[in-house]
């Protein structure tokens, strides 16, 4: 086994177990949180692990180790050795899974962005909701032209690569984050508490995963670094230099621009 490889092996398979991180981005807006979150990771974490653990064992029963590796689409290449005729069906299918989590991303990720605008980290008009549908619309909005921008790429591995990167190493940082902010703060409540050794694991792995990936793809992590190095600009024009006074009222026009445009206010209820 190839070790310098282990990082390429591991990012399409965490991205496929990630989904547990949507439901802690939708704290605000579950009902009971500290008791039905973990409870619907647990269950969807075994539930998906069953689920894959079989369709593998699947797979490996009806196709050679060769057929597999050989193949484009391993699902379609299954159909056609034991569901002829379910062959077409098996793109209606992953077309489905794919329109969920894009679904779910859009879901989470909007309300990162609603959040961080919140927190003063963004443009104010990102932290608004819609006065119809009570959703962050401009948060939104705004994944349209990332997401533009990523399927531009087209290469689906690459792509892996570059989001798998960027995406633990924030994840690493927020559980190396969280040690130390449990260490500093002992006395502040924790509704969600695990064993420390857990985190401590987690973002071992995570920094051991993301570090070894510098060797194995350098370019599309380099991507990923260029990517994370133009938040600072934007930061300091959109956030820092706005505050200026020079800038204040041009940002102040701008957001009550797309206010209307949006139909946006500011939360009127905390959630938080």
């Amino acid at each position: 086994v190839a070790v310098n490889k282990l990082p390429l092996a591991f990012y399409p398979g965490m991205f496929a177990y990630s989904g547990w991180c949507q439901g802690n981005y939708l704290r605000e807006e579950v009902v009971n949180p500290e008791r039905n979150i973990p409870i619907a990771i647990i269950i969807s974490l075994v539930t998906i692990i069953i689920g894959y653990l079989l369709t593998n064992v699947s797979y490996y029963t009806v196709l050679t180790p060769e057929s597999v590796l050989a193949s484009e689409a391993v699902a379609v290449s299954f159909a056609e050795q034991a569901f002829k005729g379910l062959v077409v069906v098996i793109p209606v299918l992953v077309a489905l899974s794919c329109l969920g989590t894009l679904n779910a991303g859009s879901f989470g990720l909007s309300r990162t962005l609603f959040v961080a605008s919140r927190e003063g980290q963004w443009p104010p008009i990102f932290s608004m909701i819609n006065i119809y549908r009570n959703t962050p619309l401009p948060a939104v909005i705004l994944l349209f032209p990332l997401i533009a921008i990523l399927v531009s790429i087209g290469e689906i591995y690459y792509l892996l690569n570059f989001f798998g990167f960027s995406r633990w190493l924030f994840i690493g940082l927020a559980s190396l984050g969280l040690i130390i902010h449990r260490y500093r703060h002992p006395e502040l409540s924790r509704p969600f508490k695990v064993p420390l050794f857990v985190p401590v694991c987690f973002a071992t792995i995570c920094f051991f995963t993301v570090m070894l990936s510098l060797y194995s793809a350098p370019d599309s992590v380099g991507f990923g670094c260029l990517i994370i190095l133009t938040g600072l600009p934007v930061y300091y024009l959109v956030v820092k230099r706005a505050k200026s006074t020079c800038c204040s009222s041009l940002s102040n026009y701008i957001t009550s621009k797309l206010q209307i445009l949006l139909q946006a206010v500011p939360q009127e209820i905390c959630t938080y």
